[in-house]
């Protein structure tokens, strides 16, 4: 699996500043509509439940909200990049500036898990993550993000 096969270049936004985790998830189920023709309204109840269980910040200004939603055939992947770092309590209660955000349809176990892990191994190298940040461009943070990825991952 590549993260090109899960994110689109339509599936990456740059926002300037979000107030909340809830806002912050209303605008990750706007562009999965937009993006992916899936139910904002579905989506953002599904995110919401997921982060109910615990949160998705897993340290070091990165989160990775997911949730499983009917009306996708596969996992699918949107990506945020805050200008103005969000609270999110994560592990290590620092704020969150990036956020891979993704979606699997109710019986995608192992994808969704394989999905989970490319984007955490991704995303917990610190040179991608200085790279995504200096960028504001979501065409450049497509390349950073795809191009990032070892050839040989799960």
């Amino acid at each position: 699996m590549r993260l090109s096969e899960i994110l689109t270049a339509g599936g990456i936004r740059v926002l300037s500043a979000v107030g909340s985790k809830k806002r912050l998830f209303q605008e990750l189920a706007e562009m999965a509509a937009a993006v992916h023709g899936l139910d904002a309204a579905a989506t953002l109840d599904a995110l919401l439940e997921r982060e109910g269980l615990g949160p998705t910040g897993v340290g070091k200004g990165v989160a990775l909200p997911h949730a499983r939603i009917a009306g996708t055939d596969r996992v699918r992947g949107l990506f945020l990049r805050l200008e103005k770092p969000l609270d999110f309590d994560a592990v290590d209660r620092q704020p969150v500036d990036l956020v891979f955000c993704l979606l699997a349809p109710p019986g995608a176990g192992v994808d969704h898990l394989k999905a989970l892990a490319l984007v955490s191994r991704t995303l917990r190298d610190s040179a991608v993550c200085t790279k995504l940040r200096a960028n504001a461009d979501p065409a450049k943070l497509y390349a950073i993000l795809t191009e990032a990825q070892p050839s040989t991952v799960a």
